[in-house]
């Protein structure tokens, strides 16, 4: 069984982000098994903090990770870029940088988003691939998934009901989840 470990980059409990998450959790092939990671909890990153120890709530997001065979993204997109809360929790997960090598080294990893503008996450989408490099995870370039015009493709209870979307997300998990897959026989 292929288990993916989905965080959605927003704190919003209704926000489009967390909807797609949510969509993508029941959009996922057979012999799949995906979660979301909620993030909530991860404090803004301090060097103070960290000196006095990482805080639960990052070595909790940590081990789901590490649990899993990959990992997805949601990520909006914020003023052309990377949301901040996003990248805190990123950003923490690699302290003590010898986790680096545990959390992120060799992990396959996606990114997709949804935002109400018309021009999807393709910008944040690109914004994140220095900072996946720099982590050497190995990021799927085998299919994109920008849901632009959000407010019109998920209904209000943040059901994707947009026809054309759930079939681009489909084929998205499906093609992540065989490059997951792949991986994993690499590794063994």
């Amino acid at each position: 069984m292929i288990r993916i470990v989905g965080i959605a980059g927003s704190l919003r409990r209704d926000s489009f982000n967390r909807a797609l998450l949510r969509a993508a959790i029941r959009h996922v092939p057979d012999g799949v098994e995906m979660h979301a990671v909620d993030i909530a909890d991860v404090p803004l990153y301090d060097g103070d903090v960290e000196q006095r120890g990482v805080p639960g709530a990052v070595t909790a997001v940590k081990d789901e990770v590490i649990a899993g065979d990959g990992l997805l993204l949601v990520s909006p997109e914020y003023n052309h870029g990377i949301p901040g809360v996003m990248k805190n929790v990123i950003d923490w997960m690699s302290r003590p940088p010898a986790d680096i090598k545990t959390v992120f080294r060799g992990r396959p990893v996606a990114v997709m988003g949804a935002t109400p503008g018309p021009g999807g996450t393709r910008l944040a989408q690109a914004a994140w691939l220095p900072t996946l490099r720099a982590l050497g995870t190995r990021p799927w370039f085998g299919g994109q998934l920008y849901v632009p015009k959000a407010g019109e493709a998920f209904d209000e209870q943040g059901d994707l009901v947009d026809e054309q979307a759930r079939d681009r997300l489909r084929r998205f998990m499906q093609g992540f989840a065989d490059f997951v897959g792949q991986e994993s026989k690499v590794k063994r």
